[in-house]
Parts: structure tokens; sequence; C-alpha cells
């Protein structure tokens, strides 16, 4: 049972980095290009071959070749919901700190 939770938390690893949360938010009902992508979120293209190799390695895109181009998408679904669960989660969670701010400066 250990092993799942290391392979769980190898492939949370993945998501830790904003520029490839970006980019996963990016393909999330396409497929585009790495020039498309590179358009679309100002990365160099070593930067973006970097992240893309990263997020292939752990299964979280796919490739396909279309002559010269090579074409990303995300691997299955569910992970974009899980990127969007996560989020739900943080605003929430920076609601709850907003309210405490804002009724500790009514206290004062």
């Amino acid at each position: 049972m250990e092993k799942i939770f290391e392979l769980h938390a190898d492939v949370c690893k993945v998501f830790s980095n904003a520029k490839r949360l970006e980019i996963l938010n990016t393909l999330r009902n396409k497929e585009m290009t790495a020039s498309e992508l590179i358009e679309k979120i100002g990365l160099s293209k070593a930067n973006l071959s970097q992240h893309m190799s990263i997020l292939k390695s752990k299964g979280v895109v796919l490739t396909r070749r279309e002559g010269v181009n090579i074409y990303y998408r995300i691997s299955n679904a569910k992970i974009i919901q899980a990127c969007d669960l996560m989020r739900e989660v943080l605003l929430e969670q920076l609601r709850e700190k907003g309210k405490m701010v804002a009724s500790l400066r009514r206290i004062k």
C-alpha cells in the first residue's frame, strides 16, 4: 500500500508548478501545438519543452505528430476535474481568510 502513496506523491509533484497548471488549463478542452502554447502562455520553446517532457513522462498529457507539428492534449479529463477541485478548495480558503481579516478589522 505504501507504494501507491509514493506514486501518488510523484504524480502530485507535476502539479506543483504554476506554469504547468497554466499549460493544463490552456489544454483543458482542446489539443494544441507547441507553437500555439508558446504564443498563448508566453514561454520560451526550451522552457515549454521541459514542462511538456515532465507532463508527458507522468502520463498527464499525450502527444501526436502531424507533419512537423506535435499536438498536445490532456490524457484524462479527470486531471482537469482534479485541478478544478483543488482550485475550488483554494478559493474557499481564501474567502474564509478574507472573512476572518474583515472580522478582525471590525474588532479593532
